[in-house]
């Protein structure tokens, strides 16, 4: 079944095997995706294959400046007719909620994803509304210089499983695209491969897959090594190492594995720990986040297995 998801999204997107993977990691993690490059580079497009992979229900939010909290999570209204306070739901009710350029939206709009990221759920006029299961977030967003963004807070940052970075195709690639794409968008072609019962159960064997003391010892001292480092004021949170632990089960998982291993864990760490730090001043002038984290992986020894 995952494998169909792979070449279900493979039939629009070309070269973009590894992206593809992290989806499905992030969704058998439970977990909300982050697509983040500059325009043009098929963000929305990607994600529109993977939503439509899945036999859910589907929504999807344009994020302007104007965007307010009620425009999300819905809103309480009087009824004149009734008499009497009536709740209208808003487009989060669904299993995937795809929201486009998430950073063009003001932090207070940007706050009311909080809760529903976190905990799955929604207050409206006191009452607690529990989204479907399972609810993913994929949002994209431009690099937060560009014109007209807003700095993501670093608490929904963290509410991201990951985040993947497409980058622009090779010539050879890009020729392949315009091919595809000359005569009709595939992308019209696209149905549902996987149901959503299918996806709940395939989550709860992940949950099966063994986490070793070696492997767990291997990615407590990465998180702990971005608390450490020079360049990072802020490192990973323990909602950051939950997420990493449950992102390399679902890598094991995928590959057929019951356990996981520390190549999980090192495959993983980019996507999973790049957005969670904070770099101090010194930090953005000298570096970057990713090359902190390669950094730390490669001070790291990989436990091997004895003989």
């Amino acid at each position: 079944m995952l494998q169909h998801i792979k070449e279900n999204v493979a039939k629009v997107m070309i070269d973009k095997e590894k992206e593809i993977e992290l989806m499905i990691i992030a969704l058998l993690s439970d977990g909300h995706i982050l697509l983040e490059d500059v325009p043009g580079t098929g963000k929305t497009t990607m994600a529109k294959c993977f939503s439509r992979s899945i036999d859910g229900t589907f929504n999807r939010l344009q994020f302007t400046p104007d965007t307010l909290p009620s425009d999300i999570v819905g809103q309480e209204y009087f009824d004149v007719k009734t008499s009497d306070f009536k709740v209208r739901k808003g487009p989060v009710f669904n299993n995937v909620l795809l929201i486009d350029e998430i950073n063009r939206a003001v932090p207070r709009t940007q706050s009311a994803l909080l809760e529903l990221m976190e905990e799955k759920h929604v207050t409206l006029g006191g009452v607690t509304y529990h989204l479907p299961k399972p609810f993913c977030v994929i949002a994209t967003q431009n690099p937060y210089d560009s014109i007209g963004t807003f700095p993501l807070p670093d608490a929904q940052l963290d509410r991201f499983l990951l985040t993947i970075r497409q980058g622009y195709p090779s010539p050879e690639k890009e020729k392949m695209m315009l091919r595809r794409f000359r005569s009709a968008n595939p992308l019209a072609t696209i149905e549902s491969v996987i149901s959503i019962e299918d996806v709940i159960q395939l989550k709860q064997k992940v949950k099966d897959v063994v986490v070793s003391e070696e492997v767990e010892d291997y990615l407590m001292e990465i998180v702990q090594a971005t608390r450490q480092h020079q360049y990072v004021d802020v490192g990973v949170s323990p909602r950051g190492s939950l997420a990493y632990m449950r992102a390399a089960q679902s890598r094991a998982f995928l590959y057929g594995r019951d356990f996981s291993t520390p190549d999980d864990v090192k495959e993983l760490a980019l996507p999973i720990l790049a957005h969670r730090i904070t770099l101090n001043v010194e930090g953005e002038v000298k570096t970057s986040k990713e090359a902190v984290i390669h950094e730390i992986l490669d001070s790291i020894s990989v436990p091997v297995e004895t003989p």
